[in-house]
């Protein structure tokens, strides 16, 4: 009998989830040269000659390795900033950062933080979110309070729409003249500091560069992003926005090329950052794709179509938005999304697309059913990204069209209440994220938490997706909950086949990557309402055992 060459090791476990539905339970998997060898139980293993048993998860549950089909780098890095954040948040240490309930309690925070800051330093926060005040609107005078002299820029949570002072305005050239859509304006006419969406916030990214991608990309972001994924029992993560800059690429392929890095990163190049020049995107993504490695799959790319529902940005079909805000902004314009679309999908690339109103769902869809009737190809896998709206008729055009879904399960426990009170109302609420519509239609689903937006942790997005209680204890659509199962299989060989990479990550099976999530309890043993509270004890990656520091 012939065999790959190396060192076999054996690891026997309480139980394995292998998320195979052809051999679904298992006791013992093999593992040689980063690769899954064999799996069953120790008597099944016998057959590939002399093996180590490693007996240190004999009384754990493994599981594969979470996926992460849509969050990006900057979840380690932005703790360089001041989260301001409404719920309570744990950063890379394992501090525990205490929700902000007030404005008050924000601009304290901020005050503390600009007491530390070097002079001439831009104060920068993140995670703030209007929705959960009232109805109040942060405005300049708020943020003139932190600092009269200093700029202050706070991102929310959302990363559509930010808030600044009067420095800032100032430096950027915003005022009462200003003729760009999303800049909010008092009665008067002055802005009010608050700006929406990328057109806006440009003159203020174009003074500061692009902080939050920077620390996501700089050496200390990325390992507290492996920290912040292992906690989370994360071993392949998206970054699901990124402007292909030189350094970073480079400084993406060298760290996690290191053997102890603990995630496989799948990046998305940013059309955005090369709007209305598609082959310049291609070609910065070709040059960069040299550097892929095991670790590293650069390929997809990711379009922004509208912005945020509850920032009342994304672009909503009729009757709008619950309260009667305005419609959203449309990020790119709708006769433009074709063009773009259709070079992507020539190209042969995997499209990545955002959408979180239905009315930008729908637009994405007809651009790429005209995509595939101009040119027809066979598993492109493009994907709607959040798809918050969406109905069953569109998972139907979707389902037909090839086209896979990644919902935002998170939202409902984060914003659900929002949503039901303010933005969607109570009927469009309780099918927000429609995890069981998509199953129904036939779409292939994954879900996801979009880290930084929420904390990185799919075992709470499965929670969502299983449960849909919100923050306030409502059930928000209970005809749209999944079962435990079907909530792991979106975090694992679901989120793998939305990001072509079922074949290598997303079950445990013969050939695939050792990569796996070590468990205290077995997720589809304990109730439903505790799935959350399963507790990851360490990762696997390319057969290197992790362990969690502290564990």
């Amino acid at each position: 009998m012939t065999s790959p060459q190396g060192k076999t090791t054996i690891y026997a476990a309480r139980s394995i989830l292998t998320m195979n539905p052809a051999q679904p339970r298992a006791t013992h998997v093999a593992v040689r040269d980063g690769r899954i060898l064999g799996v069953g139980s120790r008597e099944d293993l016998t057959g590939w000659g002399p093996a180590e048993l490693d007996e240190r998860y004999a009384g754990k549950v493994l599981m594969p390795g979470l996926v992460e089909g849509h969050c990006h780098l900057p979840e380690g890095g932005m703790w360089k900033f001041v989260y301001v954040g409404y719920y309570d948040r744990r950063g890379p240490d394992g501090r525990l950062w205490d929700g902000l309930k007030s404005f008050d309690a924000v601009a304290d925070r901020l005050r503390e933080a600009e007491r530390a800051l070097p002079a001439g330093e831009t104060l920068i926060g993140w995670g703030f979110d209007p929705i959960f005040f009232d109805g109040q609107r942060m405005r300049v005078q708020d943020l003139d309070k932190v600092s009269a002299t200093r700029p202050v820029v706070i991102m929310h949570a959302s990363m559509h729409l930010m808030n600044v002072n009067t420095p800032m305005l100032a430096r950027a050239g915003i005022d009462r003249d200003t003729d760009i859509e999303g800049v909010t304006r008092m009665d008067d006419g002055r802005p009010s500091g608050e700006l929406c969406e990328f057109a806006a916030m440009f003159p203020v990214m174009r003074l500061i560069g692009s902080p939050f991608r920077t620390v996501g990309l700089s050496e200390d972001g990325l390992r507290m992003f492996g920290k912040v994924a292992q906690w989370a029992g994360v071993t392949t993560a998206t970054d699901l926005v990124n402007e292909l800059g030189d350094e970073g690429v480079a400084t993406l392929a060298r760290i996690t090329a290191e053997a102890d890095y603990p995630v496989r990163i799948v990046p998305a190049a940013s059309a955005l950052t090369y709007a209305g020049d598609p082959a310049r995107c291609l070609e910065k993504l070709a040059a960069a794709k040299r550097l892929n490695h095991d670790k590293l799959h650069l390929g997809m790319v990711k379009l922004v179509v509208d912005g945020s529902i509850q920032g009342f940005t994304a672009r909503v079909r009729w009757p709008g938005y619950y309260n009667g805000a305005p419609n959203g902004i449309w990020v790119i314009a709708p006769a433009e999304l074709d063009q773009t679309v259709q070079a992507y999908h020539d190209a042969g690339v995997q499209l990545h697309i955002h959408t979180n109103g239905d009315e930008a769902t729908q637009r994405a869809i007809e651009a790429v059913d005209l995509a595939l009737r101009r040119t027809p190809r066979r598993d492109h896998r493009h994907t709607l990204q959040h798809c918050q709206m969406a109905d069953a008729a569109q998972f139907r055009r979707m389902a037909s069209l090839g086209m896979c879904a990644n919902l935002f399960a998170n939202h409902i426990y984060y914003w659900g209440d929002a949503h039901h009170a303010l933005t969607m109302g109570p009927d469009r609420a309780n099918r927000m994220d429609a995890c069981a519509s998509a199953a129904r239609a036939g779409v292939p689903f994954s879900i996801h938490s979009d880290a930084p937006i929420t904390p990185l942790g799919p075992l709470f997005t499965a929670w969502c997706a299983v449960n849909r209680q919100t923050a306030s204890g409502r059930i928000l659509g209970e005809s749209e909950r999944i079962s435990v199962d079907a909530a792991l299989h979106a975090v694992t060989l679901g989120a793998a086949y939305t990001l072509h990479m079922d074949h290598l990550v997303g079950s445990i099976e013969v050939g695939k990557y050792a990569d796996f999530c070590v468990l205290e309890d077995d997720p589809t043993a304990v109730p439903p309402a505790q799935l959350k509270d399963v507790a990851v004890l360490g990762t696997v990656v390319g057969g290197r055992p992790l362990a969690l520091e502290g564990v």
